[in-house]
């Protein structure tokens, strides 16, 4: 009762602030579909602009030859890009998205869907959290020195144009939740897919020249394999080495890409439908899919916040006057290198992917036993945030009058729960899984950013399959 009250209070507090939120008025009619799909588009083109847009009061290379990177381990799943408008990317509102489901399904927040003002103002107060949230991210990167020295001044203008790029994707967020977008994607499920895309594109036609000690040579492994085919003709060892180049994208990292993808895309089509009919007296009939991955890829998605969360705090606290105490080395111990400050020590050490598995092998078992026992339990735990236990499943069935057929009317609870929690697990344990494959194979644009954009491009297919 006690936490319902702090929640109640909390949400009346920042009711005043709620209102200033953007926010797009929800389709009183269905929209048609090409217009979702023009919004979808222009929303994808926006952010992808606002990911090429560096920051204005930033030196040009001061972003990545700075200080400490905060958002490092988690740039591929966040669609960050650094040193631009959308350094933060979607971190804030997955973040805030997150906790406010949280917090409503412990009912630490007491909401009542049926009514409407309520529920405009969770959405408003989530908005507020994720502003609040990019504030305090833009604030600690400024502080740790991740843009070089750039003074008070220089600074807040820094965090402001962050703090609004983060109002943009608060912004297109709220459309595609109103209805102005495809069905079946999310804006945070797409601009991820749209960033990991946009990756794995350059890395193979990248037409930039680079001179690592062979000579002048593409970043795109495809370009320069056709380069050396063409212009070597005959010579079969230089076309070889530059397959398996080491120093810059080669084809077995393009290779374990498209692995990783196909996998990610089987498994999410993966499913057990349940028979149902309706007990309406009309006899239709309909099917229940519980897929392998009953909660797709959010598993590995709350465990990158809480590794973000994690590494952020403690370099916080290892760069500060603390950097010395106990409590703040068992949290993660850190040193500068050629592209951001690593750990070294500590739980950050664990938590994040050895450089190198076989270098590394007591710290790629730590990793890997807490990676997929992390997925395995945010599973479950999200199937109970989201409304997704059996018990929910059940009476959402039984309000549309939907049943087994020739079983009586109580018995779908019992199958889905002898179902339901088994496949939440194990489709934990399978993206935990695939996502160490990735980071062991080393795929472009990290496994967890792969493995969201196979999902995202999935669930997009099928939308626009099932509304044509």
């Amino acid at each position: 009762m006690a936490a319902a009250r702090a929640g109640s209070f909390a949400l009346e507090l920042v009711r005043p602030v709620a209102s200033l939120m953007p926010a797009v008025r929800r389709a009183e009619r269905a929209v048609p579909f090409q217009r979702r799909a023009l919004y979808t588009g222009l929303s994808v083109a926006v952010f992808l602009v606002c990911s090429h847009v560096p920051l204005y009061g930033v030196r040009y290379g001061a972003a990545s030859s700075g200080g400490a990177d905060p958002l490092y381990w988690v740039r591929s799943i966040l669609a960050s890009n650094r040193g631009t408008l959308m350094e933060l990317g979607v971190g804030p509102v997955v973040t805030a998205g997150t906790l406010t489901q949280l917090l409503t399904a412990s009912n630490i927040i007491r909401v009542d869907q049926r009514v409407r003002a309520e529920r405009e103002l969770v959405d408003g107060a989530r908005k507020v959290l994720a502003l609040a949230i990019a504030l305090g991210e833009a604030a600690a990167s400024v502080l740790l020195g991740t843009y070089g020295p750039v003074g008070a001044l220089g600074g807040a203008l820094i965090v402001l144009q962050l703090v609004s790029a983060s109002a943009v994707v608060v912004f297109l967020d709220d459309l595609f939740d109103k209805g102005y977008g495809l069905r079946g994607s999310s804006a945070v499920s797409l601009f991820s897919a749209a960033s990991t895309c946009g990756k794995v594109f350059w890395h193979a036609f990248s037409p930039v020249t680079v001179n690592a000690g062979r000579g002048p040579e593409f970043e795109g492994i495809v370009l320069a394999v056709v380069h050396q085919a063409v212009s070597r003709a005959g010579d079969a060892r230089a076309v070889v080495g530059t397959l398996l180049r080491r120093h810059l994208p080669n084809a077995m990292n393009l290779f374990a890409t498209g692995l990783v993808l196909l996998a990610a895309v089987y498994l999410e089509g993966v499913k057990m439908l349940v028979p149902l009919q309706s007990r309406d007296g009309r006899g239709r009939r309909a099917t229940f899919p519980i897929k392998l991955l009953y909660t797709s890829t959010m598993p590995i998605v709350l465990y990158s916040a809480a590794v973000s969360a994690l590494c952020l705090v403690s370099q916080l606290l290892h760069y500060s006057r603390l950097g010395g105490s106990v409590l703040v080395r068992l949290l993660g111990v850190w040193e500068e290198a050629s592209h951001a400050a690593v750990p070294v020590g500590g739980l950050a050490y664990y938590v994040t992917p050895p450089a190198s598995f076989l270098a590394a092998p007591f710290h790629a078992l730590v990793y890997t036993a807490l990676l997929l026992a992390s997925c395995a339990l945010l599973s479950q735990a999200w199937v109970v945030a989201s409304e997704s236990t059996p018990r929910d499943v059940a009476r959402r069935l039984t309000d549309q009058r939907l049943a087994l057929p020739g079983r009586r009317d109580g018995a779908t609870y019992p199958l889905l729960r002898s179902y339901v929690p088994t496949a939440a697990a194990l489709g934990g344990l399978c993206v935990g899984a695939l996502t160490i494959f990735a980071d062991v194979t080393g795929v472009i644009g990290a496994g967890t950013g792969i493995m969201l954009a196979a999902t995202a491009v999935y669930n997009l297919v099928n939308s626009v399959e099932k509304e044509d």
